[in-house]
């Protein structure tokens, strides 16, 4: 078969297959020409998900009827004034998006430049089929239907309306984002879904398209290094998803997804989230054009930084020093739904004054007033020996004051109150009630002591000996992955030799861990090692052989405190990085806001 030249028509329904791979990459082009024609408002309308109907209108510079004509040839733009395709400060540059969508739909163009008048222009599937004057305001207004109408080939494959149009949807929080200082407004069959007004700050911005809470459960970001600069705002750990769909990511105002910089994400929050989680992150990158390549892909999605390990380091760098910053800051509200678990015991007045008597004597045929209470016990009877019991140790435990009680508005996680199923304290702080789950805080100040010991020290944890060395048996693949890692354990203090095929002999653990059981603590290393070994690295390694010393090191559930412990728990974590979030990433605490206790009771 002899070469030839490919029909015009025919180019412009293969480019389309590269740029027009669904409803929201014809969408994604037509709003990027929108937004580089300088418009301060752009409107968009869909139907069935963009399946049937692609509109967007804008107030921008408009097009001439000549202008308009060369927009609909193949790479023909007004975004390259040279030849320099390194210096593309503009969202599109190619010139194939139009031709292309043009060819596979029924494409309506109109524009206006100023007070000249209007002009529109019909392409259907490749063909002009209408050509003339259109009355419309200043700006842009580009209709697309039918898409892939004549390409059934093309059309099977699309997804369900609903699934188009979140895909759109996700498509235009993208670039709304990147541009605070534009309005935007979505209608999706007939239904208003989305508006944003302009010239919003960008942590604003991003908390209207993502979650209103963002705002109060994050951190900023705004560094500067070797002429790159990262801005955005970022997630505390506490505050996150089961899918990295939050994760919005800008290089020169460009949305992308960068497996570079996802990773990069991925490594900042490393220990202090499980890692079936992610966090909720906006970062923007903005760095010189020559830089950074944008003509790698199709779509414009996916880009190529000349030093990726400068930006890699950077973005780890800049979001673990915001989250530093942020100390023990956790969500700070419980949710919705743990608020109305809250249960109001109805009280019934027929019982009399239960305080009227110093002492109360219970009858075998007494009604009690909470059916909470009568479902615990079906016999008041066995309760009658109690009499002339002091009823006090029942409702609670009491320390002795030995010294003043501290004011709670002087710290910000309050004093402690009072210790619940030997396992949450409860502190009152000047603007509510605190609830701090004692092992998960625990565990995040002593992971937090052994890094600090690990600086100081130049890499080292001071050790305790074993009186008596301990052998821990495990499976011989288990014994082989400790053997490889001796040199690192032994910098966190814990020494282990080989005993024999299949065990290990501990000489000595962690000094800060104190007393606790090296068995268990062996094995889990041994755990952790056989799951994340190969995948992670020596820093990422560390870290996690560090957060299960830590786990094993901390004060138990269970466990009875004292006030003073109580309270020196609480200030330690008042000055600890991270201390929001064990490490796992579970909140330490919560808080409940005055405002919330008076509705529970009806007070407000």
């Amino acid at each position: 078969m002899s070469i030839r030249r490919l029909p015009e028509n025919l180019v412009n329904r293969i480019a389309a297959g590269e740029v027009v791979e669904r409803p929201a990459s014809a969408l994604k082009e037509l709003v990027e020409n929108a937004i580089d024609s300088g418009a301060r408002n752009i409107a968009v309308r869909l139907a069935s998900g963009g399946i049937d109907l692609i509109e967007v209108t804008d107030d921008g510079c408009g097009m001439s009827p000549d202008d308009m004509a060369l927009a609909l040839e193949r790479h023909a733009t007004s975004k390259l004034p040279g030849e320099d395709i390194d210096l593309v400060a503009t969202l599109g540059f190619r010139g194939e998006a139009l031709p292309s969508i043009a060819s596979v739909s029924t494409l309506a163009m109109e524009s206006r430049v100023g007070a000249r008048e209007g002009w529109r222009r019909v392409v259907d599937h490749g063909v002009l089929t209408h050509e003339g004057p259109a009355a419309l305001p200043p700006g842009t207004r580009v209709r697309v239907e039918n898409l892939f109408g004549k390409v059934p080939a093309r059309r099977k494959f699309l997804r369900s309306p609903r699934a188009e149009y979140a895909a759109a949807l996700d498509t235009i929080k993208r670039l709304a984002m990147a541009r605070p200082d534009i309005g935007f407004a979505v209608e999706h069959d007939g239904r208003r879904v989305l508006t944003v007004q302009p010239d919003m700050e960008r942590p604003e911005r991003v908390a209207a398209l993502t979650n209103a809470e963002l705002i109060d459960n994050s951190v900023g970001l705004d560094f500067e290094r070797e002429g790159v600069r990262l801005g955005g705002i970022a997630s505390l750990p506490t505050y996150n998803r089961g899918i990295a769909d939050h994760q919005f990511l800008f290089v020169n105002g460009r949305p992308v997804k960068d497996k570079l910089l996802i990773g990069a994400v991925r490594g900042a929050y490393a220990e202090m989230l499980a890692r079936d989680r992610h966090a909720v992150v906006a970062l923007f990158l903005d760095l010189p054009f020559t830089e950074v390549d944008v003509n790698v892909h199709p779509a414009k999605t996916e880009v190529r930084f000349r030093e990726p390990a400068l930006i890699r380091g950077m973005i780890v760098s800049g979001l673990r020093h915001a989250l530093d910053q942020s100390g023990f800051r956790a969500v700070q509200r419980p949710s919705a739904d743990a608020l109305s678990a809250w249960q109001q015991e109805p009280v019934r007045t027929a019982q009399g004054d239960i305080f009227a008597a110093p002492r109360t004597f219970y009858q075998g045929n007494y009604a009690p007033a909470f059916s909470s209470l009568a479902e615990k016990r079906t016999s008041f009877a066995d309760m009658g020996r109690i009499e002339g019991e002091d009823l006090a140790p029942l409702m609670g435990r009491a320390a002795e004051a030995t010294e003043p009680v501290p004011e709670s508005r002087s710290h910000p996680l309050g004093v402690a109150r009072g210790q619940v199923a030997n396992t949450y304290i409860v502190a009152e702080a000047e603007d509510g009630l605190v609830i701090v789950d004692q092992h998960a805080a625990h565990e995040r100040l002593v992971l937090e002591r052994m890094r600090w010991a690990m600086e100081q020290a130049s890499g080292a944890i001071p050790s305790q000996a074993l009186l008596l060395p301990q052998v821990v048996e495990l499976d011989e693949p288990a014994c082989d992955r400790l053997e490889a890692r001796l040199e690192e354990l032994s910098a966190f203090g814990l020494e282990l030799e080989r005993f024999g095929p299949a065990a290990m002999l501990v000489r000595a653990t962690p000094a800060m861990l104190g007393g606790g059981d090296v068995k268990a603590l062996v094995e889990d290393l041994a755990d952790d090692l056989a799951a994340y070994d190969e995948a992670l690295s020596l820093k990422e390694r560390i870290d996690h052989v560090a957060a299960t010393m830590a786990c094993h090191g901390s004060v138990r559930a269970g466990r009875v405190l004292s006030v003073p412990e109580m309270n020196a728990l609480l200030r330690e974590m008042e000055v600890t990085p991270h201390s929001g979030q064990c490490n796992h990433g579970r909140p330490t605490w919560v808080k409940l806001a005055l405002g919330d206790v008076e509705k529970l009771f009806g007070r407000k």
